[in-house]
Order: C-alpha cells, then sequence, then structure tokens
C-alpha cells in the first residue's frame, strides 16, 4: 500500500502518518512535507525518486507525471491499465493526502500583490487530488485534517483497507474542494482584471451551509441556510446568544428589522411582522424608541421580530420582555438586558457585529431558473434634490417626519404608504395593488391618530384621489418621489387644503 502525502496545512500530519505505517503503508511526500515527515522519524520515499526527475521551475512542476497520474488513474480490475504500469514501471497509489496552497487565505492578507497571489494557484494538487477522487473505487483521497481519524477509524474496522463507502464520500468532499479553490481564482482574477464591471458575464458565488433551520416558511418546508464565504458584513456573522433555532422566517425578518434600524444613528427599533415595519420609531433612548414602536400596532407586535440599533439595555429589556417576542436582533445586549430576556427559554437573541457596515455588492435574488441582480438601494433621500412643490413649506418637525416616513416606506413592500408622527410610525399600508388602498390601510391602522402627521408614499400619486383622502383625515404634510404626468393635480389637491409637499426624485419601490 502506498499514500502520498503532500499538504501546506500540516496540522496533524505527522501522527496520521505514522499510522497509516502502522497499517502497512510507505509513504511518498513532496518538498516541505517531507522534511517534516523525516523530523518525526518517518521514512519517506521523495517525490523525485518515484518520478525520476527533481521538482523544478521553483516548485511548479513535481508531480505533474505519469508515474503519479498513472499510478492514480489505473484501474485495477483492468488488464490492460495494469499491463501499461507494469510495462512502464508505475506503482499503484492507494491514498493521496493533499491540501492546496493558501490562495484564499494569501489573497485576504492586507497589501497582497497580484505576483504573489498567482503563486499560490496550486496546479499539481488540484490535479492529484481530481485524480484519486476519479478512481475514488481504488483511491482514498483526503484534503482536510479533520478527516484523519475517521479513516484511521476506517483503516481499523476493514483490515487497513478504507471502506468503499468512505472512498466515494472523500471523493465527492475533494471535487467541492477544488470547485471552491477554483472559484476563489476565479473571483479574484475577475475583479482584478474587470474591476470596473458592474455585472459579471459569469457568476461563480460560493456558499457553505451554515445551518439546518427548524423548517422552511411553513412547517411542512425544510430549510437551511447557506452563507456566502467572502461577505464581510451580513447575517452569516451573526451570533445567536440564547433562545429556540432558527426557523426560514426569522432569518428573513431579522434581515427586515436590520437593514431598517441602521438606517438611522439616533436610537431606532423597528418591529417586523412578515417582513414589514407594523410599528417603527426614533427617540432619545432605546427604551422610548421601543414603546413608540410598539404603541404603532400594539396588536400586530405580538409574536414579531424587534430590530434595534443600539445596544440593548435593561430598561428597554424590561418591557421587551412583557411582550411575546419571537427574536431580537442588536449590536450587543447589557448583562443585566440578557439576563431579562433570558428568562424566556423561547425567545432568540441574536448579536450582529459591525452593525453598520454595509456591503457594495449586488442584491440577488433567486427566481426559478436563475438570478437577478441589482445594485443595493443605498440611497434613501437626496437633500440637494428634495423640492418643496407647494404654496406650505413644511416645518422643521415635519421635515424630520417626513424624512424619517420616506426612510421606513424604503423598506415597506410596493405599494407603500406610511403615516408617522413625532417620529413614531401610526400607520402603514403595505404591498397594495393600488396606492389608495394603501392609503386606505394606514389610514385604518392609525385609528384616528392622524391629525396632524406626515405621509411618505414610495412611488408618485398617479391621481390626488390619495391626496384629497389624506386631507381629510388631518395630515398636513406628504414625501412622495414625483414624476407623475398627473403631479400637478396632487399638488394643486396639497395646496387646497394647506398641506406641504416635497418631492425627492427617488423612488423606492421594493418587491
Amino acid at each position: 500500500m502506498r499514500a502520498l502525502i503532500s499538504v501546506s496545512d500540516k496540522t496533524g500530519i505527522q501522527d496520521f502518518a505514522k499510522a497509516l505505517v502502522v497499517q502497512g503503508y510507505e509513504i511518498v511526500s513532496t518538498g516541505g512535507t517531507a522534511n517534516v515527515l523525516r523530523d518525526a522519524g518517518i521514512s519517506v520515499i521523495s517525490i523525485d525518486e518515484v518520478t525520476g526527475f527533481p521538482e523544478m521551475m521553483d516548485g511548479r512542476v513535481k508531480t505533474l507525471h505519469p508515474k503519479i497520474h498513472g499510478g492514480l488513474l489505473a484501474r485495477r480490475n483492468d488488464p490492460s491499465h495494469m499491463d501499461a504500469a507494469e510495462t512502464h514501471g508505475i506503482q499503484m497509489i492507494d491514498m493521496v493526502v493533499v491540501n492546496l496552497y493558501p490562495f484564499e487565505s494569501t489573497i485576504q492578507k492586507q497589501g497582497v500583490t497580484f505576483e504573489e497571489a498567482i503563486e499560490n494557484i496550486d496546479i499539481g494538487g488540484p490535479s492529484m487530488l481530481r485524480s484519486a477522487a476519479k478512481n475514488f473505487e481504488s483511491v482514498a483521497v483526503v484534503v482536510s485534517p479533520h478527516r484523519y481519524q475517521d479513516i484511521l477509524d476506517d483503516l481499523n474496522q476493514n483490515h487497513g483497507m478504507v471502506s468503499s463507502d468512505l472512498r466515494k464520500d472523500l471523493a465527492l468532499e475533494a471535487f467541492q474542494h477544488t470547485a471552491h479553490y477554483d472559484t476563489v481564482i476565479s473571483n479574484y482574477l475577475s475583479n482584478s482584471t474587470h474591476a470596473g464591471t458592474s455585472f459579471p458575464d459569469t457568476m461563480t458565488p460560493i456558499l457553505k451551509k451554515s445551518t439546518d433551520l427548524r423548517y422552511g416558511e411553513n412547517p411542512h418546508q425544510s430549510a437551511a441556510f447557506y452563507t456566502y464565504s467572502n461577505s464581510s458584513n451580513g447575517l452569516n456573522h451573526m451570533k445567536q446568544r440564547h433562545g429556540k433555532e432558527l426557523s426560514y422566517n426569522n432569518i428573513v425578518d431579522l434581515e427586515a428589522a436590520w437593514h431598517i434600524v441602521r438606517e438611522f444613528k439616533e436610537p431606532a427599533v423597528a418591529i417586523i411582522k412578515h417582513t414589514n415595519p407594523c410599528g417603527a420609531a426614533i427617540a432619545d433612548s432605546l427604551r422610548l424608541a421601543y414603546q413608540k414602536a410598539y404603541e404603532a400596532d400594539t396588536v400586530s407586535a405580538f409574536g414579531s421580530i424587534v430590530g434595534c440599533n443600539q445596544l440593548v439595555d435593561a430598561d428597554s429589556a424590561k418591557l421587551m420582555s412583557e411582550l411575546f417576542i419571537e427574536a431580537i436582533i442588536a449590536p450587543g445586549f447589557t448583562d443585566e438586558a440578557f439576563e431579562l430576556l433570558a428568562q424566556k427559554p423561547s425567545i432568540r437573541l441574536v448579536e450582529l457585529p459591525n452593525f453598520y457596515d454595509v456591503e457594495s455588492a449586488h442584491v440577488v435574488k433567486h427566481v426559478q431558473g436563475g438570478l437577478l441582480l441589482q445594485s443595493p438601494d443605498a440611497l434613501v433621500v437626496d437633500d440637494d434634490a428634495l423640492e418643496v412643490v407647494t404654496n406650505r413649506r413644511p416645518e422643521t418637525q415635519e421635515v424630520r417626519d417626513l424624512k424619517f416616513a420616506f426612510a421606513i416606506c424604503k423598506h415597506v413592500k410596493s405599494n407603500a404608504i406610511v403615516l408617522v408622527k413625532n417620529g413614531q410610525t401610526i400607520g402603514i399600508g403595505a404591498g397594495q395593488m393600488s396606492r389608495i388602498e394603501a392609503v386606505d390601510i394606514a389610514i385604518k391602522k392609525a385609528s384616528g391618530t392622524t391629525q396632524g402627521s406626515v405621509c411618505a408614499s414610495d412611488a408618485f400619486f398617479p391621481f390626488n384621489d390619495s391626496v384629497e383622502s389624506l386631507a381629510s383625515y388631518g395630515v398636513r404634510a406628504i414625501i412622495q418621489p414625483g414624476g407623475s404626468k398627473r403631479d400637478q393635480d396632487s399638488i394643486d389637491a396639497c395646496n387646497g387644503h394647506d398641506m406641504a409637499m416635497l418631492t425627492t426624485g427617488i423612488r423606492h419601490f421594493k418587491h
């Protein structure tokens, strides 16, 4: 039996090689790995003794040879293969233990040069892995030190042979490993070559399963959470400190809550149901922001997801503990707040570091048969583009509320109408087929508190009916993108009711 060992990550390799020798394997190795094994007193056959050629070209060429790949690819049950091996002096290799040059960690280093990156592209290693994995019926291929003990246990149970089931499993792992490796290189070269290109011709994302989830959108659906390996900030970095396992819906709603509250620097809270905010508020303290967000819709808040943009303190936690909440996402929790909330065994407490970091990466949406990519909706309003189009100018507090309302509107399913008073949403109409229906729902949700409030619309008003309805309930100011052929009808309606209107020039549809 013969094992070829050539590893970049040398964790545990000496003990593993010693155990292989005990099982009757002779060891073939390359360069630095051979030296490490010899230092442990292990007898090693150098690769150049097998190939008859020295390692050359700074180590770029050492294992790309018929006496290596013939020993990996030969079908043991094919007489013609074995005759060719005997004719050319090719000895069979029964196990390959290879992990690759650290390309991914190299390119993550500060100041790494393009030349350094290129020299860390492994060629011989992936070639051996693919050859061994293709011939898994006869060859065991090992890419991770985490597998060493599994293999030794299997050898002990199978009289020094690796079982066929484990060989097949290891082959799958090897092809996944080389696919990941090639994808990292491809993405690096693509970014280096086409840095100014908005959308690549080919996408090669790398996703790894983070965890199985309790279930999908409904209990009869299974689900799992996969994360991008190169995402610097997002829910792949969240830390669940307490509570039941997360479900598919929990993660979707956690993201919605996070995206809303990170729009604001002052203390902000959003209470989410089915990805839409049922209440959101800003205030001088997190406790007051939570109280206002809860009071915006006390019925819908039951069983919600809560997002906080500040460290959750004890005062806020006391209020939150009085309501059935599925999960809370925040930059962190004080010790006292954590102790208070953790008394509820089911509530999920989720911390997200770098809460305000926003990636410039494309936003991806899956559709059956493909993906949609777009740049992120990173802008709320452009102050320079804001225009007062009515006779009445909004007052200072109204402007503050209008900007807050428009920021919330950005995160509400279209068609969206948001009513706000004093930094608190009082009525939200989400996901309606017509704008006037969204207005009607928002007014209904406000339950008679609309007098003196302001309104945000995610898109223009196609008719003046929405303005007339809002005016009849005492709404004093409106913010909307503008751009309708009938804008003047809405402006005239505002002027007729002494209302203020701001146009932004920015639409915030969310589908």
